[in-house]
């Protein structure tokens, strides 16, 4: 008998960066770059490697799953939680396209049960902010 897993849903975040694709990719693989505009982290960009992302209110575990340089990212994001409406186990994925005037940057995040409701509005705010955050360490980077 195989049971149907739920439906889930993604959070979707597309922006045009002014920045060559090479220095996105610094900026979302070099530990001390991602902690200006994610979270404090230990990453390495190396299929298999487990990492923390840490932030003020707490933690998430990832693990690294596909790294392509300069086209794509891609790792597990587990929020674990005592709450099943905060217990989240995730993919998040970077996609780099070259442009005109810079780089297309998607980030998709999969994974979000239809009851995490909170989680979902959260994550898709959060990834704005964030975005909002790589922009201008991107401009501050020499």
């Amino acid at each position: 008998m195989t049971i149907a897993s739920p439906q889930t849903r993604s959070v979707v975040v597309e922006r045009e960066i002014a920045h060559p694709p090479e220095k996105l990719w610094r900026a979302l693989t070099q530990p001390h770059l991602i902690a200006e505009w994610l979270m404090r982290n230990d990453f390495k960009p190396v299929v298999g490697h487990s990492f923390t992302l840490s932030g003020d209110w707490g933690s998430v575990e990832c693990d690294v799953l596909a790294v392509e340089p300069e086209k794509t990212l891609t790792y597990t994001w587990n929020h674990v939680h005592d709450d099943p409406l905060y217990d989240l186990r995730s993919v998040v994925s970077f996609t780099l396209t070259p442009t005109a005037s810079g780089t297309l940057l998607r980030m998709e995040q999969t994974g979000f049960r239809p009851e995490q409701k909170q989680a979902f509005g959260g994550a898709r705010h959060g990834w704005e902010q964030h975005f909002t955050n790589l922009e201008r360490v991107l401009a501050e980077m020499a």
